[in-house]
């Protein structure tokens, strides 16, 4: 099917639109006219994840194609929770802390968005400004009738959770009607005409459409994205070691490229249409390609997701890191390349201690697990005692030493 706006032609040729509401009547007033829209990141951490980025690449294309992004910061509805996807009440959040993650968050998007006073300039605001100063008793008696318990109740967020048995606190139970309140505000503050989001956001998004239509009486629309899973069924966003954080402070950049140089040959060509910008028929040579051919589209994958999150030439050392780790082994003349992660220590320090530094394993337990199954090394070489200690003999002159798991995984203890 052929759309008049470019948004929705590239939001549907990549593979982005799962849902939406009046789809032909949205479509052709992007065609026409700037199209405020907006994503809600709540600030439930000091950095989001890869679970996120999908939704910030919207709002990318969305301001690429002449509207305007509105990045809406949860300072308000994170001192609830979204209850969507959950089998348990988040837990509650200081303001101080919450304001600590939100400042986190910020710096994530200049890297997508350009942020001004121009039309389709970014604008991020935090819906604290306006339900921190609600009245309750007030809110109630003006747009409390305009929710149905039981359509919330059939609200797939609430209603998996009951399906589950798995307790709902009322205060959970409200988020939805203040996301819902969130749509309204932003309409008659911003003229924000459209939602976006994950489709687990689908019935808090229509929540907000309908309300709209019934307290001003004004038109709004909604569009998700689908919720990603690996071509082996995992979720998307996590590794061995974590989530994948979108901030250097959070994870390294090493690790975040090779998140992607990681990817499953099936997910190769999807991921490059969701999470770079090239061309759809470079795309469709790439996932064309077979054996090892293919590991150079994981390469280029990793590469373009790098230099748009962080930097190019953060992605350049990152990719001449790995060539030189694996192509040519990370050790050489003494020297240790300086992409990996680091981490200072003091010696002497035990194998399974070096492990859980390295975050390779989370507890000793799983250390020595790694050790008998043969993937724990120390300067390339496998290590089989799990009471191993190193010493400044296992050092090389500049005092680093290399710890890896597996083939993949590497990192440097730093003791100088």
């Amino acid at each position: 099917m052929t759309h008049k706006s470019d948004f929705i032609q590239i939001l549907t040729a990549r593979g982005y639109l799962h849902q939406a509401s009046n789809l032909e009547e949205l479509d052709a007033l992007a065609a026409k006219r700037c199209v405020p829209a907006y994503i809600g990141f709540d600030c439930t951490a000091n950095s989001l994840h890869i679970g996120s980025l999908m939704q910030i690449m919207m709002l990318r294309i969305l301001q690429q194609t002449g509207h305007k992004p509105i990045v809406l910061m949860g300072g308000g509805t994170t001192k609830i929770g979204d209850p969507s996807g959950k089998d348990s009440q988040r837990p509650l959040l200081s303001e101080q802390d919450i304001e600590i993650n939100k400042q986190g968050i910020k710096g994530i998007f200049e890297h997508y968005l350009k942020f001004g006073d121009g039309a389709t300039d970014a604008l991020m605001v935090d819906n604290a400004e306006w339900l921190d100063a609600l009245d309750y008793i007030a809110f109630l008696r003006d747009y409390g009738g305009h929710f149905s318990v039981n359509r919330m109740l059939a609200m797939e967020s609430v209603k998996a959770r009951l399906d589950r048995e798995q307790a709902l606190s009322f205060l959970e139970f409200n988020y939805a009607i203040l996301q819902a309140y969130d749509f309204m505000e932003l309409r008659r503050r911003y003229g924000c005409l459209l939602q976006m989001g994950g489709s687990d956001q689908w019935g808090n998004i229509i929540t907000g459409i309908d309300l709209t239509r019934r307290a001003d009486g004004q038109s709004v629309y909604g569009l998700t994205s689908p919720l990603i899973t690996t071509a082996s069924g995992a979720k998307m966003g996590k590794s061995a070691s974590g989530a994948i954080w979108l901030t250097e402070a959070d994870l390294p950049v090493w690790d975040f490229w090779q998140y992607w140089r990681n990817t499953e040959d099936g997910d190769v060509g999807r991921f490059l249409r969701l999470f770079t910008e090239l061309p759809l028929d470079e795309i469709t040579r790439l996932e064309a390609l077979e054996g090892q051919e293919i590991n150079d589209a994981k390469i280029i994958l990793a590469n373009e997701v790098t230099t748009l999150c962080h930097s190019a030439e953060q992605a350049k050392t990152a990719a001449a890191t790995a060539e030189k780790t694996f192509a040519e082994g990370a050790i050489s003349g003494g020297a240790i390349s300086g992409g990996l992660p680091q981490f200072p220590t003091a010696l002497p320090l035990g194998f399974l201690d070096a492990l859980r530094l390295c975050q390779f394993a989370s507890s000793n337990g799983e250390a020595r697990r790694l050790i008998r199954g043969g993937g724990a090394k120390l300067n390339d070489a496998p290590i089989l005692d799990e009471e191993y200690e190193i010493t400044a003999s296992d050092a090389n002159e500049d005092g680093a030493i290399k710890i890896s798991a597996g083939k993949k995984r590497h990192a440097v203890l730093t003791t100088s």
